[in-house]
């Protein structure tokens, strides 16, 4: 019994230290109660990718690829910076929206507050079929005035992290973009609760 309560227990730490976190580090939110609408921006400022410099990831991935066929790391580095506006981006505002929606407040252009995002880092993760690791992102999401560009709150997500049941996650855009749509329905689910909306 002992040993089935402290296997119990691990996995639960585990868990807990892989959970997403996410907390307000100053300001409220509280100004997003009655609102009608909320919008987004994305920024990837000083962005690192696994342990690297995103610099440093692209390049090395350039290479990489291109050794093994020409052309094919220039081709993944335009899909690396397309994805952001293809697939991250919108999957977030996709999410975000939905649960935002159920309480009355629509993601949508020219509110009066806007969410401007950056993405700090980023773990792409793989999956080889026989090993996988699943990717993860952290975000710094700064709540903004958008009359006076005044910061309202600030916002960590920390270990955004999404896979796929079916195991069929090969790509790294598609392990992100899951990534993303975590991020923008646990934000959303955060803010209904902070504000008790």
């Amino acid at each position: 019994m002992k040993k089935i309560i402290g296997l119990f227990s691990l996995m639960l730490i585990c868990l807990v230290a892989g959970a997403q976190n996410i907390k307000v580090m100053s300001g409220s939110l509280a100004p997003l109660k009655g609102e009608k609408s909320v919008s987004t921006s994305f920024t990837y400022d000083n962005l690192k990718v696994g342990k690297m410099t995103e610099q440093d990831y692209v390049s090395d991935k350039i290479k990489e690829y291109n050794s093994k066929k020409a052309g094919s790391g220039d081709q993944w580095h335009q899909n690396w910076i397309k994805d952001r506006s293809s697939r991250f981006e919108p999957k977030f505002n996709e999410l975000f929206d939905k649960y935002l929606s159920e309480k009355g407040i629509r993601v949508e252009d020219g509110a009066k507050y806007k969410f401007i995002i950056n993405t700090d880092f980023i773990e792409p993760g793989f999956n080889v079929g026989v090993a996988r690791r699943n990717a993860a992102i952290n975000l710094t999401c700064r709540l903004i005035d958008t009359s006076d560009g005044s910061q309202v709150a600030l916002v960590m997500i920390i270990n955004s992290s999404a896979n796929s049941f079916s195991g069929t996650d090969f790509d790294s855009g598609y392990r992100i973009q899951e990534c993303y749509a975590k991020a923008g329905r646990e934000l959303a689910k955060f803010i209904i609760k902070e504000c008790k909306l």
